[in-house]
């Protein structure tokens, strides 16, 4: 299976906004008062978009429904996941205003693009259970070695997670991430911004993996698989910089996808070691990471299906 794709699903919003019912356990999120947040968001969407266009990378873009009121539309990854075998799984989500994103419509936009959807593996009922699992912003999928890495959290169980890995042919790699909020270590909401698996390298905060044996354990699944490991401290992922995406542009050429201030957190040495690699494409995301909590990973849903 291949690790990285040319083509990415992303969602324009148009109700954009802090979103009250994620922030009780997104401790990334902050209110910014007096701006057109919305108008900002989407400024910063279109520049991102023209930037991955513009190295090759093939971005579908849909447009949100200002009626349904979802402002976390944007983070498309967290409720749906594409892959290979032209099946497509559906996700349970933890705040009830974010169910509304998930929008079968959009799988219509791929089919004209020539992908071929073969089954949809539905895992939404788990809401009813309050039992979420958010797609790959819980799920870190190294699909070439057939492995799910998933900090476990409020927003992803360990025996849904489990029923993904057998429906999908994954080995579960599990433990628990944290951050400190006000002094107190808290779980990280999802495992995407404190891990990306590349190719051949893996962007990861290891300082946030507090039991040594959960730690030593991740490490060992990475060096197995010959993964370089580019090690980001905990301040550092409060800037995004654990929130990449490799995608693959023209002429075959990789691209390490993170946000502006990602990129400027990093030190001379990590941006070295990334770039033997891959080449950095950075975008302002600045609005969008202050109010939504996510960053560049969690507005591309990394489009793995096969054409018709």
């Amino acid at each position: 299976m291949n690790q990285i794709t040319d083509t990415v699903l992303m969602v324009r919003p148009v109700a954009f906004r802090m979103n009250e019912e994620t922030a009780v356990n997104n401790y990334f999120q902050k209110n910014l008062k007096g701006k057109d947040v919305n108008k900002d968001a989407q400024a910063e969407f279109d520049s991102f978009v023209k930037k991955l266009k513009s190295v090759g990378v093939k971005v579908v873009v849909v447009d949100d429904v200002a009626d349904d009121n979802t402002p976390d539309s944007i983070f498309p990854n967290n409720w749906v996941s594409f892959h290979e075998n032209g099946e497509i799984a559906l996700y349970p989500m933890f705040a009830e205003n974010r169910r509304k994103e998930r929008r079968l419509d959009y799988f219509a936009n791929l089919e004209e693009e020539g992908f071929k959807i073969t089954n949809i593996v539905d895992y939404t009922s788990a809401e009813d259970d309050d039992i979420f699992l958010e797609g790959t912003g819980s799920l870190i999928l190294d699909r070439e070695n057939e492995k799910a890495y998933c900090a476990l959290s409020p927003r992803a169980d360990e025996d849904l997670l489990i029923e993904f890995c057998e429906d999908f042919e994954f080995t579960p790699v599990i433990f628990n991430a944290y951050q400190t909020v006000e002094g107190k270590r808290k779980q990280i909401y999802h495992t995407n911004v404190m891990m990306c698996v590349a190719e051949e390298f893996a962007v990861i905060c290891l300082d946030s993996i507090d039991d040594a044996k959960e730690r030593k354990n991740v490490l060992k699944h990475l060096k197995q698989d010959k993964k370089e490991l580019i090690v980001i401290s905990e301040e550092q992922m409060h800037e995004f910089a654990g929130n990449m995406l490799q995608v693959r542009g023209a002429f075959d050429k990789k691209y390490l996808v993170m946000s502006e201030r990602a990129h400027q957190s990093l030190t001379p040495d990590q941006v070295a070691k990334i770039e033997k690699h891959s080449e950095i494409l950075s975008s302002d995301l600045n609005v969008i990471e202050t109010c939504g909590g996510g960053s560049a990973r969690c507005m591309l849903a990394e489009v793995f299906l096969p054409k018709a």
